[in-house]
């Protein structure tokens, strides 16, 4: 079986789990979220543990037995603590700006960009060239960083871009006469 799929999720303090069906709903001091698990996948709850079992032993249903382990992992570590992720801008001019559920982006564009925040998403920006994308749902927070690095992906010549704080660029040479 799985290794992750073998390893059973403690629920942190703070976080209850409610199960009806094959449907488990997580809530949190950072919200609540739900995940309706496949068919060829159990689980059970005892304490403050959950463990996950495939109904069938064929490598389908093993591996699936994973993949819900995780998405319910990431559920309950985004009610309880939440997940974020950080975005630098590098570039003469570059700028980001919060206003109430918009992101205003000056990145060397003609026309600013105006990015509507969706729902259950929260967007700081400690200074005008950092921008941190926080949020219970680690894929909504993953794919709103994405979008926004879409705008002005690094480039790597001079690196100016938008890019994740803990991404590498790695710098090529420029052409020679």
């Amino acid at each position: 079986m799985s290794r992750i799929a073998k390893k059973p999720i403690e629920l942190p303090s703070g976080v209850s789990v409610n199960v009806d069906g094959q449907t488990i709903s997580a809530k949190g001091p950072k919200g609540e979220l739900s995940l309706t698990l496949h068919d060829s996948v159990t689980f059970e709850q005892s304490d403050n543990v959950l463990t996950f079992k495939p109904v069938t032993q064929d490598q389908g249903s093993i591996a699936m037995t994973g993949t819900m382990r995780s998405l319910v992992n990431n559920i309950v570590v985004g009610v309880g603590s939440g997940f974020e992720k950080r975005l630098n801008l590098v570039g003469v001019g570059y700028r980001a700006q919060a206003q109430g559920r918009t992101l205003n982006l000056s990145l060397g564009f003609s026309h600013p960009i105006n990015y509507a925040v969706p729902e259950g998403i929260t967007i700081e920006t400690p200074s005008q060239t950092e921008i941190v994308v926080s949020g219970c749902d680690k894929q909504k927070v993953g794919q709103v960083s994405a979008e926004i690095r879409a705008f002005r992906p690094p480039e790597p010549y001079k690196g100016k871009g938008v890019k994740y704080s803990d991404e590498h660029i790695v710098r090529k040479e420029a052409k020679k006469k």
